[in-house]
């Protein structure tokens, strides 16, 4: 499976594409906006787009969604249901942070906890990691050993928990619950800024290195 990272909207949010090489399809998560960059990635990597997926319902994650949906024909996967508020009032979100306008939508298919989404031949496990967001989701591709983890941890860091539904122990769990128990050596994506692994942030991130927990 090839990766590309492509930042997108103001908030330079990581949207990522992925290729299954096997039978060129690809997958798009977390399509924010600026479609044509995504689409030069998309035309760079040689894909055709199959499936768009979700980590969580913020306008900067999801906003260009149902318009890639629309004109690409292709199903939209994500989050889970409980960030259905979220995507429901994205249109009052943008214009209250001067965001391009994006109209609310459904997903054709909300996820839950153990569950996987495939494109191609390649598989991505499904975390429930709530926190940031309620609905919050986390796609493992284990061939690979790459997460992409939304806004649930960053290099250095964890996400907002500040948000509507919000909660500072939740995240802190997901992280530890969930995420660690995929391994040290998982390389992670996360909603902004530069990847990490999941062993670097356990020795030194000061909100949930091991060591601050024993």
């Amino acid at each position: 499976m090839k990766c590309a990272m492509v930042p997108v909207t103001a908030y330079q949010q990581n949207c990522s594409v992925l290729l299954c090489e096997e039978t060129g399809q690809a997958a798009v998560v977390d399509p924010g906006g600026d479609i044509d960059r995504i689409e030069a990635a998309l035309e760079q990597l040689g894909g055709k787009l199959s499936v768009i997926l979700l980590t969580h319902g913020h306008m900067d994650h999801c906003a260009a969604a149902d318009t890639l949906r629309q004109k690409y024909g292709v199903q939209i996967i994500g989050p889970h249901k409980d960030d259905a508020f979220w995507i429901d009032k994205l249109p009052e979100w943008c214009q209250m942070s001067g965001f391009p306008h994006a109209e609310a939508f459904t997903p054709d298919r909300w996820l839950d906890d153990g569950e996987s989404v495939s494109f191609g031949n390649q598989q991505l496990a499904v975390s429930h990691c709530p926190g940031h967001t309620p609905g919050h989701v986390v796609f493992f591709h284990e061939p690979s050993k790459l997460a992409i983890v939304g806004d649930v941890l960053f290099q250095g860091s964890i996400g907002r928990t500040d948000f509507p539904r919000g909660d500072y122990d939740t995240l802190i769990a997901s992280i530890r619950e969930k995420l660690w128990p995929l391994g040290d050596d998982v390389t992670f994506i996360p909603g902004h800024g530069p990847t990490s692994t999941f062993g670097e942030e356990r020795q030194t991130n000061p909100f949930v290195a091991d060591s601050r927990y024993g």
